[in-house]
C-alpha cells in the first residue's frame, strides 16, 4: 500500500526535487482552501517549476528547531514512545499522494504531527480546536500512510502545551483523495495554472510568472465586461464599508479621547501610542547626505486596534 524513500542520507536539493513528485500535507491544506500561507496556485508553480523552492524563515527554522521538543513533551505526557522514519512514504494506489512525516509512534498504527505557535495564536487550539489546515494535513498523512490514528501536539510558546488525537474519518478522507487526485491531473499533469482564487499567494505567482510585459502588445479581453463591471460595483462597496468603519472608529476615539484603553463586554479596544525614528530626507540632501543619525527624527503617534477580548 506504501512505497518508501529513504531521505536520512539525501541531499537537501535532492530532497527538494523529491517533494516536487507528489502532493504533500501543507500542499493538501492549499488545495482545499485552507492553508493561510498558501494556494492551489501555489502549489502549482511549486510541482511545475524547474526552480527550488530554498526559500526558509525564521519560523520555519524554529518550527524544525522545536521539533524535538515538542516530541519529547508528548511522550512525557502520554507515556508514549516515537521515532523518526527518515522516509518518504508514497501511496502505491494513489502515487500522486506523498508524506514526511515527523514521527511515529512505536507500537500503534499512528503519528505524531509537531507544532510550535506564539501565545498570540492560542485561541485557535482552545477548547480542544485543530486549526483546520493542521487538521487536512494530518488527514492526509493518515491518506498516505494507511495509519488510523494521528496524534498532533503542540507548543504555545510561553503558554502551555497541548496535543489532541485524530482518527480515520472515511468520508473526509475519500472527499480529500478525491481533491488532489483532480489537481494533480488536470492542473499539473496537464500544466493548466488553475483558476485565480483572490488570494495573496496568487497576486505573487502571477506577478513571478508574468513580470514583464511585451512593449505595445495587446489584447481583446472577450467576455469580462460583466466580470469589470462588477469589480466597480466592489470598489464602491469598499470605499462605503471603508467609510462606515473610520466613523465607528472616529465614535469611539471621541469617547476614549486621551485614554489608551477601552473595554466592552466582547473587545479590547486599545489607542496607543507608537514611536517612529524617520530621515529627514529634505535636510539629509540639502546638508550631509552622508550622514544618518544626526538627521533622524523620532515623533509619537497613535495605533488604533480592535481586538475580541
Amino acid at each position: 500500500m506504501v512505497e518508501v524513500t529513504p531521505i536520512k542520507e539525501m541531499t537537501h536539493e535532492d530532497w527538494l526535487k523529491l517533494r516536487k513528485t507528489g502532493i504533500g500535507g501543507s500542499d493538501a491544506a492549499a488545495l482545499c482552501g485552507l492553508n493561510p500561507f498558501a494556494s492551489a496556485i501555489h502549489v502549482f508553480q511549486d510541482k511545475t517549476s524547474k526552480e527550488l523552492d530554498r526559500k526558509d524563515n525564521e519560523s520555519m527554522r524554529q518550527g524544525r528547531d522545536f521539533e524535538d521538543y515538542v516530541a519529547k513533551r508528548f511522550c512525557e505526557a502520554t507515556g508514549f514512545k516515537v521515532r523518526r522514519s527518515h522516509m518518504l512514504y508514497r501511496n502505491k494506489e494513489n502515487p500522486f499522494m506523498i508524506a514526511d512525516v515527523d514521527r511515529l509512534i512505536v507500537g500503534q498504527d499512528a503519528g505524531l504531527e509537531c507544532k510550535t505557535t506564539s501565545a498570540y495564536n492560542s485561541d485557535k487550539w482552545k477548547d480542544g480546536q485543530i486549526p483546520p489546515h493542521y487538521l487536512i494535513q494530518c488527514l492526509h498523512y493518515m491518506a498516505v500512510t494507511g495509519k488510523r490514528e494521528w496524534y498532533i501536539a503542540v507548543v504555545i510558546l510561553g503558554k502551555e502545551f497541548l496535543y489532541q488525537k485524530i482518527t480515520w474519518d472515511d468520508e473526509v478522507i475519500k472527499k480529500l483523495i478525491a481533491i488532489e487526485e483532480v489537481f494533480w491531473n488536470q492542473h499539473i499533469l496537464s500544466g493548466r495554472m488553475p483558476a485565480p482564487d483572490g488570494s495573496r499567494a496568487c497576486d505573487e505567482l502571477l506577478n513571478q510568472y508574468f513580470h514583464t510585459a511585451k512593449k505595445k502588445s495587446s489584447i481583446s479581453l472577450i467576455g469580462f465586461d460583466e466580470k469589470l463591471e462588477r469589480r466597480e460595483e466592489l470598489l464602491q462597496m469598499k470605499e462605503e464599508l471603508e467609510q462606515e468603519q473610520k466613523k465607528i472608529e472616529q465614535e469611539i476615539k471621541l469617547v476614549m479621547q486621551d485614554n489608551e484603553l477601552a473595554f466592552t463586554e466582547k473587545y479590547r479596544v486599545a489607542w496607543s501610542n507608537v514611536e517612529t525614528t524617520r530621515l529627514d530626507t529634505k535636510r539629509m540632501k540639502e546638508e550631509k547626505p552622508e550622514v544618518y543619525q544626526d538627521f533622524a527624527q523620532t515623533t509619537t503617534s497613535r495605533r488604533f486596534s480592535i481586538k475580541t477580548a
